[in-house]
């Protein structure tokens, strides 16, 4: 819960806070997925298949969402500047390793300990920015955080696959622990003390989605569509070089493209979710579903690449705002312990979806991945919709 007290931080200051906060949104999120970016160059480099070097997304989403309750339960006591900075440390370090490691098993053992800081950074960080600003501010100042979820696809992702041709992939690594280490100094100076709040016991968490009607059904929703769209887009450099014959610069380009379409999709939704959050959501979903059967039918020339893509980024920053304003009112007085849940969900479902697209890449070729993606996120479309009806 929000207290007045909280509240009484300095409105330049507080906002201050919320923009360090925001960045370390942007170095997790890029540091999570950008091996999606990578997965060609690193599968070359190491001599491991493509859906091998998934594995890199596979297990830091497993420690991400399976680890997070038990780190934000663990940890309730600990003041959450001090967490957050301590969470940032891990990723620095993390990504220094995998720029230097000599083989893929001490990548994957990196990987797999950076997920846990990750997904405790989900559970903690939008509740940490809604108490640093006045209250009538804190729902702003949630938006703020994630759009940098917007940042980081738009300008993350890209800018690590332009790097990778300047310095390799090791270098965009190197490059990426540096920006960490600026946002740690950035958290130090910038974010206030915060002791802890909100948090509960272990066995509290998980008994929430069995009290909570509401919330088990956004986990059920959130599990679908994650495993659809993230098990096509940890694949989708593949693909393109598959079926369209791309050249880094045009994934580049497509990925540009599909983040500036969530960008948008996350600032149209914000004008409708507070309406409805479920037809937002509803619509959404089925923008992915058609997006993606249109990356099957047109995918195969770049126009038509880029044209799914820009439906398919359009879709995901509504999905993706729905889901999260779907988590906070299912749950408004136990808000990070839901999000701890939502973490879990959506981690764990990366990693499986990262891990069985790659099982589909590697034995029934990469265009099964598409349909994989289409069956999933027609699921959670079907889901919400009766859900609703019931």
């Amino acid at each position: 819960m929000v207290t007045r007290t909280e509240n009484a931080h300095s409105t330049r200051k507080g906002w201050a806070g919320v923009a360090a906060i925001t960045a370390s949104l942007f170095v997790f999120l890029t540091t999570e997925l950008m091996p999606v970016g990578l997965l060609t160059p690193v599968s070359s480099s190491l001599d491991i298949s493509v859906g091998a070097a998934g594995l890199m997304v596979t297990l830091y989403g497993v420690s991400a969402g399976l680890g997070v309750p038990f780190v934000v339960a663990w940890t309730r006591r600990i003041n959450r500047r001090v967490l957050l900075s301590t969470l940032l440390a891990i990723l620095t370090a993390g990504n220094l390793i995998t720029a230097l490691a000599p083989g893929y098993p001490l990548v994957l053992a990196t990987r797999l300990v950076m997920g846990f800081a990750n997904g405790a950074f989900w559970a903690i960080g939008v509740g940490m920015a809604m108490r640093i600003v006045p209250g009538h501010h804190a729902n702003r100042a949630a938006a703020v955080v994630m759009s940098g979820i917007s940042v980081a696809t738009v300008l993350g992702m890209p800018l690590g696959t332009v790097l990778e041709r300047l310095v390799g992939w090791q270098g965009t690594f190197l490059i990426w622990s540096g920006l960490s280490v600026l946002v740690f100094l950035a958290v130090l100076v910038l974010v206030p003390s915060l002791p802890s709040a909100n948090a509960v016991p272990v066995r509290e968490v998980f008994g929430l989605p069995r009290v909570n009607a509401r919330l088990r059904s956004v986990l059920i929703t959130v599990v679908l569509f994650v495993l659809g769209h993230f098990g096509v887009y940890t694949f989708i450099r593949p693909f393109l070089e598959g079926t369209s014959s791309a050249s880094p610069a045009f994934v580049t380009v497509c990925l540009i493209v599909f983040g500036a379409g969530g960008a948008v999709g996350n600032f149209v939704a914000g004008h409708f979710v507070a309406k409805n959050v479920l037809v937002s959501f509803a619509v959404g979903a089925a923008g992915l579903v058609t997006s993606l059967l249109l990356l099957l039918v047109i995918g195969h020339g770049q126009a038509g690449a880029l044209i799914a893509l820009v439906l398919w980024g359009l879709s995901y920053g509504v999905v993706q705002l729905s889901q999260l304003t779907m988590t906070q009112r299912s749950a408004p007085d136990t808000f990070e312990a839901a999000m701890s849940l939502n973490t879990l969900a959506y981690n764990t479902s990366i990693a499986l979806g990262a891990l069985f697209a790659g099982l589909l890449a590697d034995h029934a070729g990469i265009t099964s991945v598409v349909w994989f993606g289409v069956v999933l996120t027609a699921a959670s479309l079907l889901f919400t919709v009766g859900t609703r009806r019931t």
